[in-house]
């Protein structure tokens, strides 16, 4: 697969808003195209979804080797294009681990870099010399101007050329294709009733002012990736899936597909049952706070799944789906299967990567085994569980959570089971064994 990078000098330079004005474009020329998203985002990938309606992939070197990144790149499409987190170097810690650079660095990928010209011309020239010559080879061979006007453009395509970075084109301002940000991050697609027309003006954006053969002979410049494999089902797990439960990392259903999960979906919101037959249930993360009087008013599914993880159905519940489960939700009566209480409160809490590291034998793992996760999210427990040891990279901080038994696992971080392959085996051997 062609591939491209597309990074940035920092977050709100504009990389979600210029990735996804190349991926509606290329879709626009007939393309079939795949998207990815770098590190553990959620929301920008819904946009890809909604620019070329297929799924996009998270490619996170905190999660996975090298290997599995470049494995991620086998997906049956004519151009692959990626989009960066933070900005290019930004990771953890000050040696900016498992940052955008990384993820470049390990598959082979040219990047793009964005620079927001807001407020600067010539300035511009130092800030490509920096972000070249940071790294000896920093696999930066284009840049596209964001914020840029046509006649700015001129000058700093001569700049671009002289500091030997392809000079991609622009971006201009425009206010109708703008997408509003929340505690989380940005809005999501579903709640934008116009954002196929959002997606298709920065489309025709991108196709007026960006040069997109020159990225396409870029992107050519890759190796290829091997191809996949396919598995037979053997146990059927029912997965949320609506506005209140939209976080899920696509690797993780793929990785149970893979190892023989039958997939079917429902919501928490509208159905009063979960789908007939279900042998696992995974509660995904997503913004149950925004909906918690709708889903406390459907009883039925609240009666559905607090008898169904009482009554001892393998569940995974990841942050929103952790929620739901409490006994209320700021104050508003949820499913109750969790003795405990969750609120709000003003600031992201234990934000970050983590590794989680079993304190005692659990639906997922034994004692002592680990994986890597990562949190998000402004909401707190007045019980978080002590099954697991989260402990910060880089740092000497740790403490305990997730509630974990024979047939449970929910909490906070969110996995990423890649990351550990033996999770989703036990998961699925275990809801092999459920009666549903």
């Amino acid at each position: 697969m062609r591939r491209i990078l597309i990074a940035g000098t920092n977050s709100g330079c504009g990389k979600t808003t210029v990735t996804c004005a190349i991926l509606s474009a290329l879709r626009a020329r007939g393309l079939r195209v795949a998207a990815f998203k770098c590190g553990p985002d959620y929301i920008d990938p819904m946009f890809h979804r909604e620019a070329i309606g297929v799924p996009s992939r998270n490619l996170d070197p905190f999660f996975s080797s090298a290997d599995e990144l470049r494995a991620a790149f086998r997906a049956d499409a004519d151009v692959g294009v990626a989009e960066g987190v933070m900005g290019y170097y930004d990771g953890i810690g000050a040696d900016g681990r498992a940052s955008t650079y990384d993820v470049a660095a390990a598959t082979d990928t040219p990047v793009v870099l964005i620079v927001s010209v807001r407020g600067m011309y010539t300035s511009a020239g130092a800030i490509l010399r920096g972000f070249k010559g940071y790294r000896e080879d920093s696999r930066i061979a284009g840049v596209i101007f964001n914020h840029c006007s046509d006649a700015l453009y001129t000058g700093l395509r001569e700049l671009a050329l002289r500091e030997g970075v392809a000079p991609l084109g622009y971006m201009p301002p425009d206010p109708q294709p703008a997408i509003e940000s929340r505690h989380l991050g940005l809005i999501t697609p579903s709640e934008l009733s116009d954002v196929q027309a959002r997606l298709r003006r920065l489309g025709e954006l991108a196709e007026s002012s960006l040069e997109l053969d020159a990225m396409l002979s870029l992107a050519a410049q890759t190796a290829p990736a091997s191809p996949a494999a396919a598995a037979t089902p053997v146990a059927k797990n029912a997965v949320a899936r609506d506005p209140a439960f939209c976080f899920t990392y696509r690797e993780n259903l793929e990785l149970l597909e893979e190892l023989g999960a039958e997939l079917c979906y429902f919501s928490p919101l509208n159905d009063e049952s979960l789908p007939p037959g279900v042998q696992g249930l995974y509660l995904c993360g997503g913004y149950p706070e925004l909906y918690a009087a709708k889903l406390s008013a459907n009883a039925p599914m609240l009666s559905a799944v607090r008898d169904a993880i009482t009554g001892g159905l393998p569940t995974i519940a990841e942050c929103g789906g952790f929620l739901y489960l409490h006994r209320t939700l700021d104050g508003v009566p949820m499913v109750g299967a969790i003795d405990a209480d969750a609120f709000r409160t003003p600031k992201l809490q234990r934000f970050g990567y983590v590794t989680l590291t079993a304190q005692r034998d659990n639906l997922l793992c034994e004692s002592g085994d680990s994986i890597r996760s990562h949190e998000f999210h402004y909401f707190d427990s007045s019980d978080n569980g002590d099954a697991f040891r989260a402990d910060k990279p880089y740092s000497s901080r740790n403490w305990r959570c997730i509630h974990a038994t024979s047939t449970l696992y929910a909490g906070f971080p969110h996995l990423y089971l890649p990351a550990n392959r033996r999770f989703a085996v036990n998961f699925l051997r275990k809801a092999t064994k459920s009666v549903g």
